[in-house]
């Protein structure tokens, strides 16, 4: 039993698990603004908006009848009412707003998003910055120079850049020497119709 317990407490204390428990918690509460926002100030603009267009009650009257029912009157006989819960019809107002909803939640999950990984890709990229002052720190001070002498670190840095520009020169050359000699061993069908070309020239 005890073992149980110890196992059941390292479930439940697990990252992934507690995470998940948050998402849920906070998907829930999340949902609920969303509908708020779809449902009392969305789809009340919008209904407003149809009804100065088409001059009828918007998404709450875009209905299409297949089969209307009616209000009965106190003798069983039919009236002029629609009965909804009786009826069978298209309900497009209800329809439109299940597409607002889902606009708004990705709207909101995407900027939630950049947000987060515009944070992350801040966090890691102040994180580079400073490993790379640290270890420009512990370079300049190997090589005997001074930070608070800045003519010393600048003609520092203009050399260390020009024999890096050298470097990226000679691992260019050897990078195209090795292609050279990598084709010259598996020529391609060009290279070779090249070389049968060369030769039939040579000969003529």
């Amino acid at each position: 039993m005890k073992k149980f317990f110890e196992e059941f407490k390292k479930f439940i204390t697990r990252g992934n698990v507690v995470d998940m428990a948050v998402g849920v918690i906070v998907g829930g509460a999340f949902t609920g603004i969303v509908n708020g926002l779809s449902n009392y100030v969305l789809k009340p603009i919008i209904n407003w908006i149809l009804a100065l267009m088409i001059g009828k009650d918007g998404l709450s009257g875009a209905i299409t009848m297949l089969s209307p029912g009616y209000v009965l009157d106190e003798n069983g006989v039919a009236t002029e009412v629609i009965d909804l819960a009786s009826s069978i019809y298209i309900d497009w107002g209800s329809f439109i707003s299940a597409i607002i909803n889902f606009f708004i939640i990705a709207f909101v999950l995407f900027a939630i998003v950049k947000v987060i990984n515009g944070l992350r890709e801040g966090g890691e990229e102040a994180k580079k910055a400073k490993e790379a002052k640290r270890a420009l720190k512990a370079e300049l001070k190997e090589n005997g120079i001074n930070k608070k002498d800045k003519e010393a670190v600048n003609a520092y840095l203009a050399k260390k850049e020009e024999e890096a520009k050298a470097q990226a020169e000679v691992e260019a050359k050897e990078a195209e020497e090795k292609a050279r000699l990598e084709r010259l061993e598996n020529p391609t069908t060009e290279d070779l119709l090249k070389d049968i070309r060369e030769l039939l020239k040579s000969k003529n």
